[in-house]
């Protein structure tokens, strides 16, 4: 009988881990281990087992699965517990909805507080889109793109909620990017936003921010109507 990995076993925890710093440890551990792959969708984190690899009791699992959860990365499945979430799939159209109102505000928040470091970094994101040939971190860069745009919004809770959109589109994108290929194409959108920022033109970018998330959704949409996309769903 062959016996199936343990994706728990791809995780290294060096040496014991601090109490004060537990939940948080475990959280950005189990975080990075979803978002690269290492933990795929529809994974069972056994609350016992993730205390044993860490040296912790079950409390700051516990919390650091809520945070997972709340971020969008884990669902809690009746008789599992808590499952690695899917990436987007047939309901693309509604979640990129959801994004367009969220972003939008937070874009619209954040460009008249936007420092000229922000706009700076923002526009290094960009150079290393333009050069970067990984699809995992082209999915990361993107996410750090948009974020740098919005990072002045006051509203926090906003933010939370806009960041774990943009982590479920980083996974996604992560594992599909290269059969889309959609990795030169967004730049030229990502430049316009940019210099409307610049400008302070906030009405302007947020038309461009639309437009460029609906260009998202529908690339999405017709990469997961395709016949490519189907079998890779049969396969799992």
């Amino acid at each position: 009988m062959t016996h199936k990995p343990n994706p728990l076993s791809s995780i290294k925890v060096n040496g014991p881990i601090p109490a004060h710093l537990a939940r948080s440890i475990i959280e950005e551990t189990l975080r990075a281990a979803i978002l690269d792959g290492r933990l795929p969708c529809g994974i069972a984190l056994r609350q016992q087992d993730l205390a044993d690899l860490f040296g912790v009791s079950r409390m700051p699992v516990r919390e650091a699965l809520r945070q997972l959860e709340a971020q969008a990365l884990l669902n809690v499945v009746a008789h599992k517990g808590a499952v690695v979430a899917p990436l987007v799939q047939g309901d693309a159209v509604e979640t990129y909805a959801l994004r367009i109102l969220l972003e939008s505000e937070a874009l619209r928040l954040s460009i008249p507080l936007l420092e000229n470091a922000d706009l700076e970094q923002a526009a290094r994101y960009i150079d290393e889109l333009e050069t970067e040939h990984d699809y995992t971190e082209i999915g990361r860069l993107n996410r750090l793109f948009h974020m740098s745009l919005y990072c002045k919004a006051p509203n926090k809770r906003l933010l939370r909620l806009v960041e774990d959109g943009l982590n479920e589109e980083e996974r996604f994108l992560r594992f599909n990017l290269e059969a889309m290929g959609l990795g030169k194409l967004s730049q030229e959108d990502h430049r316009a936003l940019l210099h409307s920022a610049e400008n302070r033109d906030v009405a302007a970018s947020v038309e461009l921010l639309e437009h460029h998330l609906n260009r998202g959704v529908e690339a999405i949409t017709r990469y997961l109507d395709s016949p490519e996309a189907q079998s890779k769903k049969a396969q799992r």
